[in-house]
């Protein structure tokens, strides 16, 4: 429990603080990387940069070392309502190897995250310019000297943004040994002279809203503006199917019920034998699949995160993930996917028992692992290649050990409670009709009733329902912006899990009609073959939506879009097995009951 309150903190930070006039603003430096690689960072003073002799780093939350975040203390003083008139921060002579790192860094189109007060402030580290193509040039400078334009209103700081409009850069020239715009290099080294400035502008916006400021500015690429075409088009697609289920099906099933009822008394065993469709196979209907304990270990899981999914959407609504807060989001993960564990071994326990599952202990196992051991694995190597770049995003030991004592000490725990308690409650498979011993022979089937065709269908239609969304989810994942759209997040996952359920409803109908009862793991892949359709988008945004690169941004893009995929996969086998179980459980002991 010490772990998870450790973990919880992370989740309430970034309030404003209060100054008087005069008193130090601490400025932290953060990171550095390319600018269209967003998962490639590094610590700012990685680069030849003016630092302190002794480098003090903030305390950070879970959240803020899972995004990459290395604050320390800078050597700007900012005094709170106070500017500053170009004072110098440091001289630097910089070698040879170090300028070509920064005329590397330039060219590579590097920026810096400074934060002030819980507000990140951007820039470039330097200038590039090409021009011409007879004579070619090409001019790198770097930027020696930085105006902080910050708001405040009382004793709060609003806003804090960094401006080189009216600065010259200072030119890189290929080597360093040549006289640059007049200062004097040689030896093999250069001199360059940094400073800043601090201008304090008065704002009307309370220190309350200042979330407000912070999202309408804009230093990386604003995408997250056209959001009701996606709610209209996947509207439009929700009340197309629920009107081809609810009316089309229904009818279906009345002419169904009505032909299969005439002049029969009693239960399903005695149905006419001779008649075709799904009646004839309702003494199969209910045989128990293959791989029971993977089937209970999915529908565990997958019930899992719907409860994280839902969780974390109902707190972005209640402002607990405010813009200011960093790493909010992933601390709430973290600690919510522990706490979940308890739902998935006791969803995933329970039906194992009541399709007289015998080996209890080996399921809870495998629903503990089903998520998190592919989790560990993909982790692993994209660690490994964030730690042998030096990127910030490797995870120091410490976090990797308080994560690790977060499973073993809360995960796990929960995940065997619930399989126990799921156990001892779990009643007796409710089947309106009896399996005999002897299996029915499965007719041979259409082409368009196979496996991969269902899969087809049901992974593309809940995919098109979210697909227009799902490029502004993931320019918010796999960029920098601040998603704050909850309510329309909230509205999309709704229609994603009814469209699954429809779609799993109508397959499984189509499935019985042709008197095949392999309907089990069918509903789990038909609807779950939506997170195939995800990787493949995937990597289409990455090849065309994106200007992504590189092997460190690259395998933790593909990395963490398969894991994704896993999880909708689980998600969605599981909401669209349920709905199947239901619809069967309804029409077999409608045509009982009748």
């Amino acid at each position: 429990m010490a772990v998870l309150c450790f973990l919880i903190l992370g989740l309430f930070s970034g309030w404003a603080a209060s100054y008087k006039k005069g008193d130090n603003v601490t400025l932290y430096v953060n990171k550095v990387g390319p600018y269209h690689n967003p998962q490639e960072t590094y610590h700012y003073y990685t680069l030849p940069v003016c630092r302190p002799d002794k480098v003090h780093h903030k305390s950070l939350s879970l959240g803020e070392v899972l995004d990459g975040d290395r604050m320390a203390e800078s050597l700007y003083v900012i005094p709170f309502q106070e500017n500053v008139d170009k004072k110098t921060l440091c001289k630097l002579t910089l070698s040879e190897k170090q300028v070509d790192e920064l005329r590397e860094a330039i060219e590579e189109l590097y920026y810096f995250e400074f934060v002030l007060d819980d507000i990140p402030i951007w820039g470039f580290v330097g200038y590039i310019e090409e021009s011409g193509f007879l004579p070619h040039s090409h001019k790198v400078g770097l930027w020696t000297h930085l105006d902080f334009n910050i708001e405040y209103n009382g004793d709060s700081v609003i806003f804090a943004n960094v401006s080189v409009k009216d600065v010259k850069p200072f030119p890189l020239e290929e080597g360093a040994g040549a006289a640059v715009a007049g200062v004097g290099v040689g030896g093999g080294s250069m001199t360059v002279t940094h400073t800043y400035s601090v201008h304090w502008y008065k704002s009307s916006l309370p220190s309350a809203r200042r979330a407000e400021r912070l999202r309408d500015y804009s230093f990386f690429p604003k995408t997250l503006e056209i959001h009701w075409l996606s709610i209209i088009n996947s509207l439009v697609l929700v009340v197309l199917l629920l009107g081809f289920v609810i009316i089309i099906l229904m009818r279906v099933l009345k002419n169904d019920f009505a032909r299969y009822n005439v002049e029969e008394e009693g239960g399903c065993d005695d149905l006419d034998q001779g008649d075709n469709g799904w009646k004839i196979i309702h003494t199969d209907v209910f045989r128990f699949p293959p791989f029971k304990s993977l089937l209970c270990a999915i529908l565990g899981v997958g019930a899992q995160f719907l409860t994280l999914a839902t969780a974390i959407i109902v707190m972005a609504l209640l402002g607990m993930f405010n813009i200011h807060r960093h790493g909010a989001i992933n601390s709430a993960a973290i600690v919510l996917y522990a706490l979940t564990s308890c739902v998935s071994g006791y969803v995933s326990c329970s039906f194992y028992t009541q399709i007289n599952g015998q080996r209890w202990v080996w399921n809870i196992i495998l629903t503990s692992s089903l998520f998190s051991a592919p989790l560990f694995f993909t982790w692993s190597v994209v660690n490994s290649v964030h730690w042998w770049s030096g990127s910030t995003q490797a995870l120091p030991a410490t976090t990797v050990l308080l994560l690790l004592a977060a499973w073993v000490l809360v995960g796990f725990p929960l995940s065997v409670i619930g399989g126990i308690v799921g156990k001892n409650r779990a009643g007796s498979f409710q089947a309106p009709c009896r399996t005999r011993n002897i299996p029915r022979q499965i007719p041979p089937q259409p082409w368009y009733k196979h496996t991969i065709v269902h899969m087809a269908i049901g992974g593309f239609l809940p995919f098109s329902a979210i697909s227009v969304e799902l490029y502004y989810i993931f320019a918010t994942v796999w960029g920098r912006e601040h998603y704050t759209l909850y309510g329309i997040l909230l509205c999309v996952f709704a229609i994603l899990l009814s469209v699954g359920a429809c779609i799993s409803v109508a397959l499984t109908y189509f499935l019985l009609s042709g008197e095949d009862y392999r309907w089990w793991w069918r509903s789990v892949l038909s609807t779950g073959s939506t997170g195939l359709f995800i990787f493949v988008y995937s990597v289409f945004y990455y090849r065309n939506r994106s200007s992504m690169s590189g092997l460190v941004q690259s395998s933790e893009f593909f990395g963490y879009s398969l894991l994704t995929a896993l999880v909708f996969t689980l998600m969605l086998g599981s909401v669209s097995f349920w709905a199947s179980l239901a619809f069967i459980r309804y029409i077999y002991r409608s045509l009982k009951m009748d």
